[in-house]
């Protein structure tokens, strides 16, 4: 089997990949591209979950600064109960992280 055949099936990227590659790489079900797919995935969660562990600990400083208690956040507290939507928090985070990717994307 040389490098030069290729794999006959119907997957359009796998068919144009030599024979070996092919197999080794599992790419006559996709398995290379879902592999890559994986890979981004596998890197955007940890970056979600250590941004989400940044915001954690900086929080105590974050609410000193007003941050979660702006007008248009909602906080019902009852005996047994709070209930939290910080809505105009999540816009601003929202409008600050969005002009810092357009800023590093440009």
């Amino acid at each position: 089997m040389g490098a030069s055949r290729h794999l006959a099936c119907d997957d359009d990227f796998a068919s144009t990949m030599p024979l070996s590659t092919s197999i080794a790489f599992g790419a006559s079900t996709g398995g290379l591209y879902f592999a890559r797919q994986e890979a981004v995935m596998s890197r955007a969660l940890i970056i979600v979950g250590l941004i989400m562990v940044a915001v954690g600990l900086l929080w105590p400083w974050l609410s000193r600064i007003g941050l979660g208690r702006l007008p248009g956040d909602i906080v019902i507290e009852r005996e047994n109960f709070t209930f939290y939507a910080p809505i105009s928090t999540g816009i601003l985070i929202s409008i600050v992280l969005s002009i810092i990717l357009w800023l590093v994307n440009r």
